[in-house]
């Protein structure tokens, strides 16, 4: 059985995850867009080194800062690894919040052409002389459907699908249009629900930890070896620290970037899950963790 754990960031996913796991002995595929790059740890609230140790782990700290990545590429490497555990357990788990990446989990795409370097090298061209405004103009135009969804101007995702456009004729979002998504029976989707305002105040907690824990010092070190605008750092958390560290923003400012930016993304995850009604909302704010471990297990038997 396949069981997926979305929710918004911040609903307390990876602990319940994780003793979901040792019930019943099995592993964790992360559907997290940017915990698969190493180096981008406390920004990304990674599992803690302690967490990591009581159940394995896959698509964790897996890709260098300077690799792309996307949806389809999570769907191919979780297919082997979901094989590889399901050799020596009846279950996988899936954790995440990411959209794109949790829909290709639970419906597949349908398989796109790989990168043509050559576009790419004109897409990149462009860029450097009309600047990434102009591309994204010319994706809400051929597929205003997929920049409708995208997080602002992804400058890798923007570039991916006006490829694909290039090479096929076709827009990016016709390749995830399957008509309705729906999990087949192997496949059981649970969401983490909480009251909005309780949500935010979550967030808020969160990126102050996060700060408290070094958050400022992890962006120092990894600028030390890497350059800033690499797409795996174009990331809430990352982009704000850098703009303090550049000089842009006080680091107050950073962190109120940082909170309010992370509760736009949390509303965005919320809104795209509420057209599934294939999930099995959990009321988080009701229940512990063993409580909601314990309904999980229920619909399993």
């Amino acid at each position: 059985m396949r069981i997926i754990i979305l929710g918004p960031t911040a609903s307390g996913k990876t602990e319940l995850s994780i003793q979901l796991a040792e019930e019943l002995q099995t592993s964790i595929i992360s559907a997290d867009s940017r915990q698969c790059y190493k180096h981008i740890d406390i920004g990304t609230a990674k599992p803690s080194k302690e967490e990591l140790e009581r159940v394995p782990h896959y698509n964790i700290s897996t890709l260098e800062l300077e690799e792309d990545d996307n949806a389809m590429e999570l769907q191919r490497r979780a297919r082997k690894w979901e094989k590889e555990i399901l050799k020596d357990s009846d279950h996988v788990i899936y954790v995440g919040g990411s959209t794109l990446h949790i829909q290709s989990l639970i419906q597949p795409f349908n398989e796109m052409p790989e990168a043509d370097e050559t576009n790419i090298a004109k897409l990149e061209q462009r860029i450097e002389h009309e600047g990434l405004e102009s591309l994204y103009e010319l994706l809400r135009q051929i597929d205003p459907d997929y920049a409708k969804k995208m997080d602002g101007m992804n400058r890798q995702r923007i570039i991916r699908a006006l490829d694909v456009w290039m090479q096929t004729g076709k827009p990016f979002s016709s390749f995830h249009q399957q008509g309705e998504i729906q999990p087949d029976d192997n496949t059981l989707v649970f969401g983490l629900k909480w009251p909005r305002q309780k949500l935010y105040n979550r967030i808020n907690q969160r990126v102050d930890k996060m700060v408290e824990a070094g958050l400022v010092d992890e962006v120092k070190s990894i600028l030390s070896d890497h350059p800033k605008d690499l797409q795996s750092l174009n990331t809430v958390g990352y982009q704000e620290i850098i703009k303090y560290l550049d000089g842009e923003w006080t680091l107050d400012k950073a962190i109120e970037k940082i909170k309010t930016s992370t509760r736009r993304y949390a509303k965005r995850q919320i809104t795209w899950y509420k057209r599934w009604e294939f999930v099995h909302w959990l009321e988080v704010d009701g229940l512990s963790v063993q409580e909601m471990k314990e309904e999980i297990l229920n619909r399993l038997n």
